[in-house]
């Protein structure tokens, strides 16, 4: 059994070495346990238990440590979507009919349409109310 644990120790890894992501890693803790109990000469099953036993264990708390202190929570806006309900300056006048118009807004330039249509002159400060494609919907504040 020594070089079966052996085996499943350099498998997992070789595996986790190749495969970006944690695939096998808790694997191996389990295996060099099962490797040790096999030069004790510990029963078979009891070697089987204690890795199977070992491996979800260490899954099941990496999985909890994981969400708890390194996930990203969903919910805070990222890149564009964090200037949404931001104040800009308008730079260039907006008309939707001739489809212009531009503001500034954290140190950028985008381009932006009025939310009902109205002409928004240079300099007015206007709220940004979403996002379509890579102009900004704005209204006036």
């Amino acid at each position: 059994m020594q070089y079966f644990w052996l085996g499943v120790l350099i498998a997992s890894l070789i595996v986790e070495a190749v495969i970006p992501g944690l695939i096998s890693i808790w694997f191996v803790p389990s295996a060099l346990v099962a490797l040790v109990l096999a030069f004790f000469d510990v029963p078979v099953g009891v070697q089987t238990a204690v890795f199977l036993v070992m491996s979800i264990v260490l899954l099941v708390l990496s999985r909890t440590v994981w969400k708890k202190y390194i996930s990203v929570k969903p919910t805070e806006p990222t890149n564009s979507d964090a200037l949404i309900g931001k104040e800009a300056i308008v730079t260039e006048a907006i008309d939707n009919l001739s489809a212009l118009g531009e503001v500034k807004i954290g140190g950028q330039h985008w381009s932006a349409r009025s939310e009902n249509g109205e002409n928004i002159e240079v300099g007015a400060k206007v709220k940004v109310l979403s996002i379509e494609g890579v102009k900004l919907i704005c209204k006036k504040d």
